[in-house]
């Protein structure tokens, strides 16, 4: 009996055990259940790979206060219509802005201290000081204060400004300090991540997260205009942003925010960290940056739809349509209408492709150009100039159609009439004498009017054919087809180019 007892016990602890144990081993696999997927934690690390970059970014990024003195601009308009933002307002709110500003009757300042209402952003370049910010934010500041994310504040030194670029820089009496890591931005691919540090709208210290949308963006038409080839993010940049760094998901800056394309648009460009620092180092040692340049107005062969059709053997290359007066490609071996096809060994196919094949070539380089020149390839040597810091595209003098020829011989095409050039004809049009034939009337409706022809032009070359009197004129002219267009090269006001005429069908 007793052990019948002692039987009976064991087996009903041997029964609850045995259910205690089932009870743990199925909350075991509950809990086996209850991890996360693995795209779950490739999310979560993501996650956590942004919140890494904005800590370590956040510490090589600053604040960027300007301050004006009383007396001194209205922001708005020493600060905000030299902004690139400016720009992206609708037209009547520009035309509001662009109004004389109503003023009060002068009053007594009440005090000489400057007020800081402006704010932008702005990255550490070096450990000793150097800031990079946008041009626009500090251009015309009276004082700058850089104000750290832990709160320390230094007042800056504009050391340079880079209008073409966009880019500045601003020296603080500091050591120490914990310069951003830079990538290559020719490295950087569409699609990656980017993520955006800034200050919009005085909210300091804002991080967004997009992509890189595009690469060398123009955004500009200007053909005169260089360093215009973005960074195009769909992370969010607003006003504030300005000089803040755009950075991969390594952490590493590779551009400076600059442009917004419209408010929330989610489209905005950035200058790209190699230009960056190029132009950064010129204005540290010189104060100033000195481009390389050919002094050429350029079109792309394939949008250029006047002078495409007129192209023997080449699909893709630049245009040559004029030279700067004084530019270094004036006196080279190029030529009007020469197609550019390479430069050092490289290929160019676009307007944009050549001038990023000179942006990092110094003045005074001498860089060896592939052409194609009447349906012959050629190869030469040019010598680049320094870009002048003052351009203005020229302007040529227009003149009434209805000055009298003073000679009888003249010849007509297209809408234009020539005549041999004389000491009467260049003293009226105040122009050199020499050889060749000058415009001197123009019908108002006219092909040649249509393309910019006036009055004092000196045509110097058609198609591949010098003109140098109304003789070589007509003969040069004689036998074309003006279905399929004519070169016609200009000497305006010692401004070269060609315009490409042709002859329409009613």
């Amino acid at each position: 009996m007793f052990f019948d007892m002692i039987f009976s016990f064991v087996k009903r602890l041997t029964q609850k055990s045995f259910t205690l144990c089932s009870i743990l081993i199925c909350w075991g696999l509950i809990n086996v259940k209850a991890e996360p997927s693995d795209a779950l934690k490739l999310a979560q690390q993501l996650n956590q790979a942004f919140v890494e970059v904005a800590e370590k970014v956040s510490k090589s990024v600053v604040v960027v206060r300007v301050a004006k003195n009383p007396g001194a601009e209205s922001q708005m308009d020493g600060q905000f219509r030299n902004s690139p933002f400016f720009d992206q307002l609708p037209e009547d709110m520009r035309k509001f802005f662009q109004q004389p500003e109503r003023r009060e009757p002068p009053q007594r300042p009440r005090s000489r201290e400057p007020i800081f209402d402006g704010q932008g952003s702005g990255i550490v370049y070096r450990k000793d000081g150097i800031i990079i910010t946008n041009r626009h934010v500090i251009e015309r500041a009276d004082k700058v204060k850089i104000v750290f994310k832990d709160g320390k504040e230094y007042d800056g030194e504009v050391l340079g400004v880079d209008r073409e670029s966009d880019i500045g820089v601003v020296k603080i009496d500091a050591t120490g300090l914990t310069p951003a890591k830079l990538g290559d931005s020719s490295k950087t691919k569409v699609g990656e991540f980017a993520i955006a540090i800034g200050s919009p709208f005085e909210l300091n210290y804002s991080v967004t997260v997009g992509h890189v949308s595009a690469k060398g963006r123009r955004v500009f038409s200007d053909q005169f205009m260089f360093d215009q080839d973005f960074i195009q993010t769909d992370a969010s940049i607003n006003p504030g942003n300005s000089g803040g760094p755009l950075v991969n998901i390594y952490g590493e800056v590779i551009g400076i925010n600059t442009l917004i394309r419209g408010m929330n648009t989610g489209i905005g460009f950035a200058v790209p960290v190699n230009l960056a620092k190029r132009v950064a180092d010129m204005l540290i040692k010189d104060g100033k940056v000195t481009r390389a340049w050919l002094g050429v107005s350029i079109t792309t062969l394939r949008e250029d739809t006047d002078f495409r059709d007129l192209a023997v053997g080449v699909e893709d290359g630049v245009v040559v349509r004029q030279f700067v007066p004084g530019g270094p490609a004036e006196n080279s071996d190029l030529q009007l209408a020469d197609i550019i096809t390479s430069v050092d060994g490289t290929q160019v196919k676009s307007a944009e492709e050549l001038k990023r094949s000179l942006r990092y070539k110094n003045a005074g380089d001498t860089v060896k150009v592939g052409l194609m020149r009447d349906g012959e390839a050629k190869e030469i040597d040019v010598k680049t100039g320094a870009f002048p810091d003052e351009f203005t595209a020229v302007a040529r003098a227009r003149r009434g159609a209805e000055d009298k020829p003073s000679e009888p011989a003249k010849a007509n095409l297209l809408g234009m009439t020539v005549q041999n050039l004389n000491a009467d004809l260049a003293k009226r049009f105040e122009i050199d004498e020499g050889e060749g034939v000058i415009v001197v009337a123009v019908e108002g409706d006219s092909v040649a009017a249509g393309k910019n022809i006036t009055p004092g032009d000196i045509v110097t070359r058609i198609n591949s054919t010098p003109v140098e009197s109304i003789k070589s004129f007509n003969e040069a002219t004689g036998e074309l087809d003006l279905k399929k267009g004519v070169l016609v090269h200009l000497n305006s006001k010692g401004s070269q180019r060609f315009e490409v005429l042709k002859e329409y069908d009613e």
